[in-house]
């Protein structure tokens, strides 16, 4: 999906360069790499039985450090082929309906939240809760997983409605990445995830400690000397 519609806009914008696909191949080596070492890193100390190359194959991913990865990848694969032209407005709606789609698997295969009074809240039999510990059966929780699939879908829309009136292609990308950043840090508390310290979960600390680099290239944005956000 993200590969189709980093292709449409590619059409649309009339943005020809071959060297795009090497930018395209390095968010794909740069996302699957942070994704990966996320995971792994998360317990150093190797499971019974599990060696750290099987925790690399079938340990867990995070999507934080996979967006992560994937700009770092954009970044090195623009110097490695010489490409100096933004290209934020390309990836931002391939990025968006990417993870509109790969939350659906999550959906469908992790837990789904902490429990909820809502009359949406997703109940699970006894044996389904036992696959995750920790996770109470009979009881309604939330649908974080959901939550974010509706998130990237409503992005997405935004993305497209505001396309055409953003004159800096970087303001568009940086946008989304904070709208993103701010959602992921609220939505945490209603996911179930391991609390690490003072309250606060691994995907949370993360995102406080990008938090003055996503600062900056707002701050950036809003001090440059063309309006960055319409035209």
């Amino acid at each position: 999906m993200a590969g189709a519609v980093f292709a449409h806009e590619v059409r649309r914008r009339d943005r020809s360069d071959p060297r795009l696909w090497y930018l395209v191949a390095g968010a794909l080596v740069g996302g699957l790499l942070g994704s990966r070492l996320a995971g792994w890193a998360r317990d150093l100390r190797p499971a019974p039985h599990a060696s750290l190359a099987e925790q690399w194959l079938h340990g867990g991913r995070s999507v934080l450090s996979g967006l992560a990865g994937a700009y770092l990848g954009v970044l090195v694969a623009k110097r490695l082929c010489g490409y100096r032209r933004r290209s934020g407005d390309l990836f931002a709606p391939a990025v968006a309906a990417g993870l509109a789609v790969g939350r659906i698997g999550c959906l469908c295969t992790e837990r789904p939240g902490t429990p909820t009074g809502t009359s949406w809240g997703v109940t699970l039999t006894a044996a389904d809760a036992a696959r995750f510990p920790g996770t109470p059966g009979g009881v309604p929780l939330h649908p974080s997983y959901a939550y974010e699939i509706v998130f990237h879908l409503l992005a997405l829309t935004s993305l497209i409605a505001l396309r055409e009136r953003i004159s800096r292609p970087d303001a568009l990308f940086t946008g989304f990445l904070a709208a993103y950043a701010a959602f992921r840090f609220a939505v945490e508390f209603v996911r179930g995830n391991e609390i690490a310290v003072a309250g606060l979960t691994r995907p949370q600390l993360f995102l406080l400690g990008c938090l003055p680099l996503l600062g900056w290239r707002l701050r950036a944005l809003a001090t440059t000397g063309e309006n960055a956000w319409a035209r």
